[in-house]
């Protein structure tokens, strides 16, 4: 259980679905509850394929670029630091891409579930770094599962929010939505400086140790 609130809570906070609430409500005015649902449903479903492919095989890409999962895990910090900032100073959207051209274009477009909701503005390079370094952590078969349910779970909590997009908007406003991004932007910029912290000191560890 422990280890289901920590990937969990973790991977909650840098997918952050609140901060995406906003932007899901000025790209689905138009659309009436069932069609707002339906990208929804999609756009969870999108996250959790792109999460779990990224998590069983993001040693092997590792591998064939010959990148250490130190590495990884400090650039993947880096990225989440940033994203923490952006939420702390309000440039979510701006942060993830979202300009005025990127929103014209997904205006235009059929369906807006996997492209720009689930990648980037969900499932972007800070949660996906961030489940590979826990695949590496994580060597039995029970906590991978775990890890999964969590993803599963984080992937139906973004579902409900994403569903409830209007109403939420509707009733927290905007400067509510700005701060609770602000507490969630804090914690993920000391996610992001543990994972840099930790890897920063195994490098410097092996390096000590080798001399």
């Amino acid at each position: 259980m422990d280890l289901f609130i920590y990937v969990f809570a973790a991977l909650f906070s840098v997918i952050n679905p609140l901060g995406t609430i906003p932007i899901f409500v000025g790209l689905t005015t138009e659309d009436n509850s069932k069609e707002r649902a339906r990208t929804s449903l999609l756009t969870a479903i999108n996250i959790f394929v792109i999460l779990t492919i990224c998590f069983f095989s993001g040693r092997y890409i590792l591998q064939f670029f010959g990148i250490s999962i130190e590495s990884l895990r400090i650039a993947g910090g880096l990225i989440i630091v940033t994203s923490g900032f952006a939420l702390l100073t309000g440039s979510f959207s701006k942060h993830k891409g979202m300009n005025d051209r990127v929103k014209d274009d997904a205006q235009q477009r059929e369906g807006i579930s996997l492209t720009p909701l689930a990648i980037p503005m969900l499932a972007g390079p800070g949660s996906i770094s961030l489940l590979i370094g826990m695949y590496e952590d994580y060597h039995l078969t029970s906590e991978k599962l775990i890890t999964i349910l969590a993803i599963f779970a984080v992937c139906l909590s973004t579902f409900l929010m994403l569903k409830s997009a209007h109403l939420i908007a509707k009733y927290l406003g905007a400067s509510g939505i700005n701060a609770i991004s602000r507490i969630i932007g804090f914690i993920v910029i000391a996610i992001g400086i543990e994972y840099i912290s930790t890897s920063a000191m195994t490098i410097l560890g092996i390096g000590f140790g080798n001399n």
